[in-house]
């Protein structure tokens, strides 16, 4: 069983505080994704664009302040983060949709559409919450100390 001292240096850790938004956030976006691609019947890209956009206003507002307690102001710290939202979330999502369709594909496996594209969404999401929380940490939120500190030994 872990002490308070062992929790509160573990949530002092910026990649473990992210983490926790992380799953909140990846909660709120993958149900709206999901939510909008199969019960609504929209498309992959309109489905995983507009549950990001929701997931991404969430982040920002936790992340500001919960994860890298920034005094950044929000006119200052927004343009950069959506920048690094777009960036992230087209890198992510173009590069899992390619390479799902790629692999299941080239297989003699029959996949369904429907099965490539949760695949793509989950995929996606892994490569999209890893690409963000660096451009975050080091674009985003920098502080002077951002970038001296190793983000994996941080307590």
């Amino acid at each position: 069983m872990m002490n308070s001292k062992v929790i509160y240096s573990k949530l002092n850790n910026t990649f473990i505080r992210f983490l926790i938004v992380g799953i909140f956030n990846t909660l709120v976006g993958l149900s709206s994704t999901f939510f909008i691609l199969h019960i609504l019947g929209w498309g992959y890209w309109a489905s995983t664009c507009l549950g990001n956009i929701i997931g991404a206003i969430v982040s920002y507002l936790l992340n500001r302040k919960f994860t890298f307690q920034s005094s950044s102001t929000y006119r200052r710290s927004f343009w950069k983060f959506a920048l690094v939202i777009l960036l992230c979330y087209f890198a992510s999502y173009w590069f899992s949709f390619f390479m799902s369709n790629l692999v299941l594909k080239s297989y003699y496996m029959q996949f369904t559409k429907d099965t490539i594209e949760n695949i793509a969404v989950l995929g996606g999401a892994c490569m999209y919450t890893l690409s963000n929380y660096f451009g975050h940490k080091y674009f985003t939120f920098r502080t002077n100390t951002t970038s001296k500190t190793n983000t994996w030994s941080e307590t």
